[in-house]
């Protein structure tokens, strides 16, 4: 899997009037999209872990009260961090969506998360990928 260099934005908080001589950069004609919701998800499931580690919430009952989620929504999230370490690193470097929605949905993911065997989660998101014509 090919990672690129990060991705650099710059703006301006204020609007500055420049003068006409000065040159402005082009900015790309692209649009860069926004991340899958499953990765944001799992981004967030990997740092409320990382809470705990670190001691800055005793329990996930102590990251709800801090984060303002139900219990319920906390064991969804965190469940996420069952998936093997291959699917979790698949699901981080998901490409940007430029238009509409990422066709693999959070619910879709967790399910398999659900499964204990990591093999078994393979497999399973092996053919997820093929019913939603991902590459495998």
């Amino acid at each position: 899997m090919s990672t690129s260099a990060p991705l650099e934005i710059k703006f301006s908080l204020r609007a500055k009037l420049r003068p006409a001589s000065e040159s402005t950069e082009q900015v790309p004609s692209r649009r860069i999209g926004r991340l899958p919701r499953i990765t944001q998800v799992l981004a967030l499931a990997i740092h409320l872990d990382d809470m705990i580690r670190r001691g800055e919430a005793k329990d996930y009952a102590d990251v709800g009260r801090l984060t303002c989620l139900c219990r319920e929504r906390i064991s969804q999230i965190v469940r996420l961090n069952y998936l093997a370490p291959d699917i979790q690193v698949e699901l981080l470097y998901l490409p940007p969506t430029t238009a509409g929605r990422f066709p693999i949905s959070e619910t879709a993911v967790r399910k398999i998360a659900n499964v204990l065997a990591w093999e078994d989660q393979r497999r399973a998101w092996a053919v997820l990928k093929r019913q939603h014509s991902l590459s495998a």
